[in-house]
């Protein structure tokens, strides 16, 4: 078959919809009654959460593309407002779900467990109203700016993502203005007298933004049974909002929120300074056009109307809520103390299996690759990679990129202290992290004044490769020694992603290490590379090799097989060589947390392909990649997924793994996922995900099998080879 032939749109999926059915994976979770209460909770928040940034980035791409007259088809044959259609339902569709899970199953739910929150300030017991209004006089009355609508205060700037109590006011007889007039203003108040009729008959817009500096949910004092009780803050605030418009009748108020468009658009070639423009845009994000509005579902229709003119809205773009906006709440929810029962026992990273916290990490990395699976196991060596490289007399250069550290970050604060102590230290800061532009212009300022040699990224590219340089004087030369990784810099998400890395001394490694570097500090592309693959260089030529390599196999008879695990894929050349392998006769599975394009089942293309998505406790973000290779198994690691942004417009490394050792733990990590039978959903031929039927079944879940083995490695490590037996669970009662 010619290439061609895969390029139909029916044999794809628009990428999209497949986000959509991810955040859908997600919400089962939110669904599933086995999971403890605040888990469900947890889950609900993450779908809103998702929610938002798909809108501020993705939906918003579509609306300007559309503004802008491009009428291009996506490879399943879409055009933007093909798209956006299509999103307007399928949204709406999941925001409706969202909300019957919250009712329906969550908050009976809480109240079962002891954890009441009040819907409605109207339902507040006596003493609980009394309490209520003295916290609103006491916290929140001194925070809060109200804003009216009038010929002389146009309408306010609504901040992106904030919550606001929109109401329509009325004007009532100002007393003190009839008593500065006195009897010498009475003729002249007998004209106004009509124009104050006028005025006062005459509804205003009026807002207030509950702030996001007070806490939104509120404990009340517990009641009888020791029953506790929360409320809202937006609650409160409508309670008492007729505090804060004294010369007015409130007439009904309502929150509402919205979402602008976030997606920023960086004019590097005409950008003198990176850094400032970005700073510029950042303040922009504020004023983006509105592309969603969530109200209360029985909020005033004048209201709605004021807010539709005023916020330029279409029908479409309107989301109306049965019940409060915004669900990411829920996850302050989940912190509540004293309801450890309604939560997962939380998981403690375990020791790397061989390593020894107080042997020098550097004689460690010489005795063998060390490999990293997180959170499983421990984010530490890295962080004591850095730290000790920092403090080493004989360390002279450490060279790393940075994508998303977190607010405090123990990594930053070593690469300061290493420059401080006169080390040569290079550090990529990439500016253009999404939501993570201000965070990082600060950690590059500071690192900057430590003495740090700061690279404000590449002109055009995001540099999203993960990956450290040391170098080294040792008795028999200079080595160098390498973190390579799949997940960022950042010791907080290291908890809660599952990401892989080694650390290595290899001295072909090293060497393209350097060159990485020299790369991105001077546009100096060395002549040869040995082991590390790049994009946008070729790294999506070394994957079309690697998948036509198996698909050449097959088609001389011999077994092939390709197994890939990534976040998304999306690419249509990637997903176009996939389906001919195989038609070839390439086994393929795939475990894809989140976007896939391709389309399982075709007859004669992808029934050899199967695709599984794994939604748990930790967020999956390694990338793995097997080829059997005629016998000579090949094991790859990489920063990147199976998608164009990765292939084409960003510094991305792909790293083989050849210690035996190391590839027979990224071999494990495949294979128990793909028995994964709790966790796993599996594509379907239509495009729908379904959970593996679990009926008398030996249970897996890959994730809690990883805690499981790095708890027993550390109680025994002499024992490594005896950690890795599966304790079966007991099989699923029959249904």
């Amino acid at each position: 078959m010619s290439g061609a032939i895969y390029e139909k749109p029916e044999y794809f999926i628009n990428r999209e919809i497949s986000w959509l059915g991810f955040n859908s994976r997600v919400l089962s979770e939110a669904k599933d009654k086995s999971l403890p209460l605040l888990e469900r909770l947890k889950f609900l928040s993450i779908t809103a959460s998702n929610l938002d940034e798909f809108f501020m980035i993705r939906v918003a791409s579509l609306k300007d593309m559309v503004h802008a007259k491009y009428t291009k088809k996506d490879i399943a044959g879409l055009s933007p407002s093909d798209q956006l259609k299509l999103i307007g339902e399928e949204t709406h569709t999941l925001v409706q779900q969202q909300y019957s899970t919250y009712n329906r199953s969550l908050l009976p739910a809480m109240k079962q467990c002891g954890l009441e929150l009040i819907t409605e300030h109207e339902r507040l017991s006596k003493e609980q109203a009394a309490y209520v209004d003295q916290y609103f006089e006491e916290n929140v009355y001194p925070v809060l700016t109200p804003m009216a609508l009038d010929s002389s205060r146009p309408f306010p700037l609504i901040r992106n993502k904030t919550l606001n109590i929109g109401a329509l006011v009325l004007k009532k007889e100002v007393a003190w203005l009839k008593e500065e007039n006195g009897d010498s203003g009475k003729k002249e108040s007998g004209k106004k007298g009509n124009s104050s009729k006028e005025e006062k008959g005459k509804l205003e817009f009026a807002t207030v933004q509950v702030p996001s500096v007070l806490p939104r949910v509120v404990f009340l004092p517990e009641g009888k049974k020791g029953q506790r009780c929360a409320i809202l803050l937006e609650q409160i605030i409508e309670r008492n909002i007729a505090k804060l418009f004294l010369n007015y009748d409130v007439v009904c108020a309502h929150p509402y929120r919205i979402m602008r468009n976030a997606d920023l658009t960086i004019e590097e070639d005409e950008a003198a300074d990176l850094l400032k423009e970005i700073q510029k845009l950042l303040k922009k994000r504020q004023w983006g056009e509105v592309i969603r509005l969530e109200i209360e579902d029985k909020m005033e229709p004048k209201l709605l109307k004021t807010l539709k003119k005023e916020l330029n809205v279409k029908d479409e773009d309107i989301f109306k809520i049965n019940g409060p906006l915004d669900l990411t709440f829920l996850m302050k929810l989940y912190g509540t103390e004293g309801m450890d029962e309604f939560r997962n026992k939380p998981y403690q990273p375990q020791p790397v299996p061989g390593m020894n916290e107080e042997e020098d990490i550097f004689t460690q990395i010489r005795k063998g690759d060390i490999f990293l699976h997180h959170p499983y196991m421990t984010f530490a060596p890295v962080i004591q990679f850095v730290r000790q490289a920092a403090s080493d007399p004989d360390v002279l250069a450490i060279k790393q990129t940075l994508y998303r550290v977190s607010g405090n970050s123990p990594i930053v604060a070593a690469l300061a202290q290493a420059a401080e102590n006169g080390k040569q230290v290079t550090v990529l800061v990439e500016l253009k992290a999404r939501f993570d532009e201000e965070n990082n212009i600060l950690w590059a300022k500071m690192l900057e004044k430590a003495g740090c040699h700061v690279i404000y990224g590449l002109l055009g590219l995001k540099t999203h490769s993960k990956i450290t340089l040391v170098v080294r004087r040792e008795e028999d030369g200079i080595r160098r020694y390498v973190h390579l990784g799949t997940g960022n810099y950042n010791d907080s998400t290291a908890k809660q992603y599952t990401d892989c890395g080694i650390l290595t001394c290899s001295e072909p490694i090293g060497e393209d290490a350097t060159a990485v570097f020299n790369m991105l500090s001077g546009y100096s592309e060395p002549k040869r590379w040995n082991k590390l693959v790049l994009a946008p260089i070729w790294l999506r030529k070394r994957f079309l090799e690697l998948i036509r390599r198996e698909t050449a196999y097959a088609r001389e008879g011999h077994p092939a097989q390709i197994i890939a695990k990534m976040n998304s894929l999306c690419d249509q050349e990637i997903i176009g060589a996939l389906y001919e392998a195989s038609a070839a006769g390439v086994k393929i599975d795939l475990i894809i947390r989140g976007i896939c394009c391709l389309k399982v089942g075709i007859p004669g293309i992808s029934e050899n392909i199967h695709v599984r998505s794994i939604v748990g406790n930790f967020l999956e973000h390694a990338r793995i990649f097997y080829f059997r290779n005629d016998g000579e198994e090949e094991f790859y690691m990489a920063s990147a997924d199976w998608m164009p942004r990765n292939l084409d417009k960003r510094v991305e490394i792909l790293f083989p793994i050849e210690d035996q050792k190391l590839r027979e733990e990224a071999r494990h990590i495949l294979e128990i996922q793909l028995e994964d039978n709790v966790k796993a959903h599996i594509l379907q031929p239509d495009g729908s995900y379904e959970k593996i039927d679990k009926r008398g079944k030996v249970l897996i879940c890959a994730q809690d099998y990883f805690c499981q083995e790095a708890e027993q490695r550390a109680r025994a490590p002499k024992e490594e080879e005896q950690s890795r037996i599966f304790t079966p669970a007991q099989p699923a009662e029959e249904a």
